[in-house]
């Protein structure tokens, strides 16, 4: 897998399993704070969740079997990243 296409993984799968876990938070928020903050609350959610999922992953994945690394970031390769010619 090239350098972009690792990277672009390794940030798709962490937003994944951030919109899942905010998705299952929202579902056990009672109805009234779900409806106060329906436009806020999905704003504001999936960012905080992304920040949280994609360090908790991070972290797990850098002490776990490689199976459940490509589970959590989606692949067990850090990207290197060239310098450009404009550089």
């Amino acid at each position: 897998m090239g350098d972009k296409l690792t990277a672009w993984v390794r940030t798709v799968v962490p937003g994944l399993w951030a919109a899942l876990v905010a998705w299952l938070v929202s579902l056990g928020l009672p109805t009234e704070v779900v409806t106060a903050v329906d436009g806020l609350g999905q704003i504001v959610l999936v960012p905080v969740a992304l920040a949280a999922v994609y360090q908790a992953a991070r972290w797990v994945a850098s002490r776990s079997p490689a199976w459940l690394a490509v589970l959590l970031t989606g692949s067990t390769t850090t990207p290197t990243y060239q310098p450009s010619a404009k550089d």
